[in-house]
């Protein structure tokens, strides 16, 4: 999914349900959680991230991601059990 297809999602579902409602994050479709949102990350951001000394992370060899161009949904915490339908009603979409 692009970011336009999202806004286009997300515009539709505005409309009908109103611009007001929480968004979550359904995880895990064998075993269905629902998450928070956490915020946004682009691969550039974190490709480019500098720790608050003003430090490039050289740590981990994980720290970079492949794509500048690709948008991260970061998972927030676990407000409980999803629901497996979800899957379904999304692939409709």
């Amino acid at each position: 999914m692009t970011i336009d297809e999202l806004i286009g999602r997300l515009g539709e579902y505005r409309d009908e349900i109103g611009g007001d409602a929480e968004v979550r994050l359904m995880t895990q479709q064998n075993w269905p959680f629902e998450n928070s949102i956490y915020g946004l990350a682009s691969g550039l951001e974190i490709n480019d991230y500098v720790d608050d000394d003003g430090e490039a992370d050289e740590g981990d060899d994980d720290d970079d991601v492949a794509e500048d161009a690709v948008l991260f949904i970061v998972e927030g915490r676990q407000l409980g059990y999803g629901t497996k339908r979800a899957w379904d009603v999304a692939r409709g979409n």
